[in-house]
């Protein structure tokens, strides 16, 4: 699985953030809930730019693991 696109966005009917992996030719649509968010970030708001500055934070510490293909924070917060 590669992350090559670093858009994500923020679902605040389901409380989730949206990105995208691609296995080869498919594209895979991936959602962390916010309540998993929060509690790696505990001074996380609810607000849209709050959840989507921890999703980044928590993203860019995972992916910057040597031979981390997935973010572990991926794997972990899938909604």
């Amino acid at each position: 699985m590669n992350f090559p696109n670093p858009s994500r966005s923020f679902d605040a009917a389901k409380h989730c953030v949206w990105f995208w992996g691609y296995d080869n030719a498919r594209e895979v649509t991936f959602l962390v809930n916010d309540a998993v968010l929060a509690n790696l970030e505990l001074a996380m708001g609810s607000a849209e730019p709050e959840v989507l500055a921890a999703f980044d934070r928590t993203a860019t510490r995972s992916s910057n693991s040597p031979g981390t293909a997935m973010p572990t924070s991926a794997r972990t917060m899938l909604c």
